[in-house]
């Protein structure tokens, strides 16, 4: 009888995170009025901000987040739009001035989780997601690990992840 009880929690439980990214992706989908508020005060925000739990919880349990000491969560805004090289000084046809149409190389959810890396240098990137866009910019949440932390060494699964990701 208890394993019965165990398949109904877990089937609970997958339904809820299944829920969960339905609901997200209605709510892009649809550019809900919600998250246009949510966007209008996350402009106010830094562009690197640290927060006190995920704002979508089944991403960021798939990556390896547990509500514990020692992992952080940052939202980390980046700007949208291709890149800008200066104009040449000199003459040349106007197509190969190569001003516009530039790609870059790297996508913008790595350039946002190397700029946290960047501020929270004794942290690891456990991983990452996309959260939002507006006209201007692009929503990223870093889920980061501490290490060092007692809590995190000592759990043999957290350990088993930091592993994986230095490879």
């Amino acid at each position: 009888m208890p394993y019965i009880q165990i398949l109904r929690a877990s089937s609970v439980e997958m339904n809820m995170h299944s829920y969960m990214r339905a609901t997200w992706t209605k709510m892009w989908k649809s550019n809900a009025d919600e998250l246009k508020s949510k966007s209008i005060l996350w402009r106010t925000e830094p562009t690197i901000h640290k927060i006190q739990r995920p704002s979508r919880l089944d991403r960021a349990r798939r990556l390896g987040y547990k509500a514990k000491q020692g992992i952080v969560v940052v939202r980390a805004r980046v700007g949208r739009g291709g890149m800008r090289k200066q104009r040449p000084v000199s003459g040349r046809r106007p197509k190969h001035l190569g001003v516009v149409h530039i790609k870059q190389g790297i996508s913008m959810r790595k350039v946002a989780e190397r700029r946290v890396n960047e501020k929270f240098p004794n942290l690891e990137v456990l991983g990452s997601y996309y959260l939002h866009k507006d006209g201007m910019h692009l929503w990223y949440e870093v889920i980061l690990v501490d290490p060092n932390h007692p809590s995190i060494s000592k759990d043999k699964e957290m350990r088993g992840k930091l592993k994986a990701f230095a490879k």
